[in-house]
Order: C-alpha cells, then sequence, then structure tokens
C-alpha cells in the first residue's frame, strides 16, 4: 500500500468517475484503474462499485474512508512541516474565505500580498462559513477568513478588523435623506441573504428583526441588486460600500454603530503558523492603508 494509490482512491470518491479521477491525479486511466485493482487485492475488500453510469464506494470502502483521508492528511503535513522548515513563507496557501468578503476585500489586498509575501502563493477558494470551517478540518485548507468566532476546540482564530455594518437603500426611500438610520427603522423592508450565509443572522440581530423579506438572494451583489430595484433596504459590509454606491444605492451610517469582525482561522496543530501570521499581519496593514480602508 502506498500513498499515491491510497489519493487515486480518494479521487474517485469525490469524482465517481475514473475518466475525471485520472485527470485530476494526473495518470492515464489504465493507470489509474490498475492501481486501485491492486490496492483492493492487497486489502482484500472490493472498494469500488463499477457500473455502467458510474463508480460508487462499496460499504467496505466507506468504512476505510476516514482512515484513508487520515493517512494522506498526515502525510501532507509532513511535507507541509518539512516546507515550513525551509522557507514557512513559501508555497501555496489555500485561503478559505467567505462571500460576503471575498469580492470586497481580496481586490483590496491580492496585490498587496504579493509584494509583501512574494513567495506565498494565495489560492481563495469562497464558500459558507461551516464549509470553510469543515474543508480547514480536514485539511483542504490552510486558514479562512470568516465573521464568527470557531467553536471547535482544535481551531484556533485571531481577530484581524472590525468592519462597520451600514444601510443600503434606494434613492427613493423615505430614510434615504436622514444622515444616520437606526437600527430599528432598518427593520421595517430589510432584505436578507438565504439560510447559511453569517450576514444573514448578523443583519437580523443588529436589526432586532424577527423576520425579514422573504428573497433567496445567495449573493450579497443580487441582494443590492434587488434593494436597487427598490424591493426594500438591507445591510451591507462597509467594505461592500463602493459597490453599493456603483448601483446607485444610498449608504447611510447606523445609528447606534454595529460591526462585525473578520477573523483568521487555523488549525491549532498546523505547521503553517508562520504564514498565517504573516498573512494576517499583511492584511491587517494593507485595510488600514487610507486607499484599501472600509467604507
Amino acid at each position: 500500500m502506498n500513498l499515491r494509490d491510497l489519493r487515486y482512491l480518494l479521487a474517485v470518491v469525490e469524482h465517481g468517475h475514473f475518466g475525471r479521477a485520472a485527470e485530476a491525479s494526473g495518470v492515464s486511466q489504465p493507470t489509474l484503474s490498475v492501481q486501485l485493482r491492486k490496492l483492493e487485492a492487497e486489502l482484500g475488500v472490493v472498494l469500488l462499485e463499477r457500473g455502467a453510469r458510474g463508480v460508487a464506494p462499496t460499504a467496505a470502502c466507506r468504512r476505510l474512508l476516514p482512515h484513508v483521508r487520515a493517512a494522506v492528511a498526515e502525510a501532507d503535513a509532513i511535507q507541509a512541516q518539512a516546507r515550513s522548515l525551509r522557507d514557512p513563507l513559501s508555497g501555496p496557501f489555500r485561503l478559505g474565505i467567505i462571500p460576503t468578503l471575498a469580492p470586497y476585500l481580496l481586490p483590496r489586498v491580492l496585490a498587496g500580498l504579493r509584494a509583501r509575501l512574494p513567495g506565498l502563493e494565495i489560492e481563495p477558494w469562497e464558500d459558507l462559513t461551516d464549509s470553510l470551517l469543515e474543508r480547514l478540518r480536514e485539511h483542504d485548507l490552510d486558514a479562512c477568513l470568516i465573521a464568527t468566532e470557531p467553536d471547535q476546540p482544535d481551531l484556533l482564530s485571531r481577530p484581524l478588523f472590525d468592519e462597520p455594518f451600514l444601510a443600503a437603500l434606494p434613492p427613493a426611500h423615505p430614510l434615504a435623506a436622514r444622515d444616520t438610520i437606526a437600527e430599528e427603522e432598518l427593520a421595517r423592508d430589510i432584505l436578507v441573504l438565504a439560510e447559511g450565509h453569517c450576514l444573514r443572522d448578523q443583519a437580523l440581530a443588529v436589526c432586532r428583526a424577527a423576520t425579514a423579506q422573504p428573497m433567496r438572494a445567495t449573493s450579497l451583489a443580487t441582494l443590492m441588486h434587488l434593494v436597487a430595484a427598490g424591493y426594500g433596504t438591507t445591510l451591507i459590509p462597509a467594505l461592500a460600500a463602493e459597490s453599493a454606491r456603483d448601483m446607485g444605492l444610498v449608504v447611510r451610517p447606523l445609528a447606534p454603530p454595529a460591526s462585525r469582525t473578520l477573523r483568521l482561522v487555523w488549525r491549532a496543530r498546523s505547521p503553517r503558523r508562520p504564514a498565517v501570521d504573516a498573512l494576517a499581519e499583511a492584511i491587517v496593514a494593507l485595510v488600514a492603508r487610507p486607499s484599501a480602508r472600509p467604507g
């Protein structure tokens, strides 16, 4: 048994197809198939149910998968540790980031990160908080940028900066003439993201709204377009203010102010801690620059 064959098995389970798994693994399909047959023979169990429509893991395979993933993850950790001992600030760095932050933060900081950390190859992965944390714990990511405090004991977090919430309204809205807007006033016709987005829960909490207009928007950009079309109001993070104004929205501060804390999260035993710390410090410095300040 070798790690290469275990990686082949994980690729087939993920893609459900020998051809796509072989392509993702950088080998020919016959090579991958032969190696998996050898693995089955070595283990003495059938791992894959092969059919005309694809391939699926057997019950035996599903029992073994946690051990396979753990073995591959440990091997990856050894390689990552070795790389970090050579140069902790070099190589790929897989960074998860929530959808309400990625489109507004990344354009402001990526060029600066390349300049400050030229050896670190940032690979962004956008997804919802729960999915990002799951991928982080499975070693698919090196760190994540999220807006909530994780409660898993095997994860650590570092607050980076507080991002104010702002009211976003169509120009003809009765509240648009105000200099500041009270949260309870915004709650009367607030639109929020679909369930699963932390910004949805934060918006409802800030505005003390038990319910909101039933929009199934899954991106902040869609939500802002709905507001621009006159469907209601919404709450946006300050980094999105420029995009909101470009859509013709009126953006106003809240009274009293409210904000969310952006955090960098990583595994407690991660060998990439020096890179995590360097990335955190660089992001804080770049966001603090006048040209990249939220709001």
